[in-house]
């Protein structure tokens, strides 16, 4: 294994990242290995690329680079145009911090739960917040996201996550490609969960292009009270992903907030301060391990523990 492997950027956003170094701090995070479950499951190899290492502090800073750079390539975002986009949080984060970065309005729509500290991050830089009824859900966040966008359609320029090609293809050319270099192809699992979908619609797509027999394993959350960030996608009123490829997915872990609670305390044990989602993640890795014995699984950390500091997710570990 080689956790501190590279891959270069690619080569079509190389001005870019000349004009606004910071975006040479996005992606190719380092790889850790988990040793939670060693002891237990000693031929299971665990390893996590620490996500939260990317300068807005979570995986979505991938996404919204390439969303953004290929908006600006093909001119999609007018001069003046607000750029505008629905999230749970990260991606608003994102969003929010390479706008300030290359001088872009940006406006994001977020349920009115969503944590404090994203909230407080994404004014941080300048953008504006519009918070919708948290009894609605985060699917009221994509709903109001499309009602503005199609209001003044001349006054944003709308990314849609959940829409947007190159929210998967960010995955797809970094993500993948960075786990098979740290894992020299000897990834056996990978383990994630569904928000837009890009996560897993990307890595799955090309690590089962390039790596034989790698399976696909997708966390499932409970529906209440839910883990930030993650969607079931089992209610028939949910709003599926147009980018989901449903498809790469070769098994499914069910998650409860309680259960991925306590991985996040597990891993903080270990001196690795992670979100909820990254507790749900090494849930399904565990479920994982425990039915395989053997094997390599790769899954990610999405984001940092602090972020979560103000739901109540660290008061009792």
């Amino acid at each position: 294994m080689n956790p501190f492997a590279t891959i270069p950027i690619e080569e079509r956003y190389a001005e870019f990242h000349k004009l606004y170094p910071a975006l040479n701090l996005i992606g190719n995070t380092r790889m850790v290995e988990i040793l939670c479950f060693k002891e237990e499951l000693p031929e299971v190899r665990v390893y996590a690329k620490a996500e939260y290492t990317n300068p807005g502090g979570s995986l979505k800073d991938r996404p919204v680079r390439r969303m953004l750079l290929e908006a600006l390539i093909q001119g999609k975002i007018g001069k003046g145009q607000v750029v505008l986009d629905s999230s749970s949080g990260n991606a608003g984060i994102a969003y929010a911090m390479l706008g300030a970065m290359m001088n872009v309005p940006v406006q994001i729509v977020v349920p009115g739960n969503a944590s404090k500290e994203r909230k407080l991050r994404i004014q941080a830089h300048g953008a504006k917040l519009v918070q919708t009824d948290p009894l609605e859900g985060y699917d009221e966040a994509l709903r109001e996201g499309h009602r503005i966008a199609d209001r003044e359609p001349g006054k944003y320029f709308h990314c849609d996550q959940y829409a947007n090609e190159h929210n998967w293809l960010s995955h797809y050319e970094t993500t993948a490609p960075e786990i098979m270099a740290q894992t020299e192809g000897k990834a056996t699992h990978f383990v994630a969960g569904i928000g837009t979908g890009g996560t897993v619609t990307g890595v799955g797509r090309r690590l089962k292009k390039d790596i034989p027999g790698v399976e696909i394993v997708q966390i499932v959350p409970e529906d209440f009270p839910g883990i930030e960030g993650l969607k079931p996608l089992e209610n028939p009123a949910d709003i599926i992903p147009k980018i989901l490829d449903q498809s790469v997915v070769d098994q499914k872990v069910r998650v409860s907030s309680a259960e991925a609670a306590r991985m996040c305390a597990l891993l903080a044990r270990y001196g690795i301060f992670a979100g909820q989602s990254s507790g749900a993640y090494l849930h399904g890795v565990y479920e994982t391990a425990k039915r395989i014995r053997k094997g390599v699984i790769v899954t990610l950390l999405n984001d940092i523990g602090e972020r979560y500091m103000s739901t109540g997710l660290w008061e009792t570990r």
